[in-house]
């Protein structure tokens, strides 16, 4: 039975003079990414998408090396906007993150609310499974977007408790009624 794996990019570097949507991933991010991608969970995945940001382009093009897979970008794949703040050193990101799973109808200083979020990404994960044909699919997305897809396919409210513990994990679903079989495992 096909799976659908949504899969979040590895470590970054982090630079705050650049925007946050450019960032790639970091040697640790690459060899990460690499070693998933040859992996047994993505034997039989035939496509990946991926969102247009840099690091998960960069992560869908390690994920497809090993098996010259095609890949194709949506931006509607992305990041929850939080570009009204820009950089946030990591305790006021986290913070800033508690106050988003924490109040999903509401704007935290002008990013995108978690409400929204999640539509947009259940529209474009239900869109793109609809036209899949053929074995597992892989779609490369980001920590945020990916829990609160989760949290609509379980039936659960938004809740940061169902947030990875960190960059570079995956779950994994059935693909025709898209209920997900886990929760977030680390990459490797």
């Amino acid at each position: 039975m096909p799976r659908l794996l949504i899969i979040t990019h590895p470590e970054v570097v982090v630079d705050p003079q650049v925007p946050v949507c450019d960032w790639g991933l970091n040697e640790s991010g690459r060899h990460q990414g690499a070693l998933f991608g040859g992996s047994d969970q993505m034997a039989s995945v035939t496509h990946i998408w991926s969102s247009t940001e840099t690091k998960a382009r960069e992560t869908a093009d390690l994920l497809a090396g090993p098996r010259d897979l095609p890949i194709a970008v949506d931006a509607r794949l992305g990041e929850n906007d939080r570009s009204a703040t820009g950089f946030l050193p990591p305790p006021r990101f986290e913070a800033a993150a508690n106050t988003f799973f924490a109040d999903p109808k509401t704007s935290f200083k002008g990013w995108e609310t978690a409400s929204d979020a999640q539509a947009q990404i259940v529209r474009a994960v239900q869109e793109i499974t609809t036209r899949h044909n053929g074995g597992d699919l892989a779609i490369v997305t980001h920590g945020a977007v990916g829990t609160l897809l989760y949290c609509h396919l379980c039936g659960l409210p938004i809740d940061r408790v169902h947030d990875q513990p960190g960059q570079g994990h995956y779950w994994t679903a059935d693909l025709t009624s898209l209920r997900p079989d886990h929760g977030w495992k680390a990459m490797a």
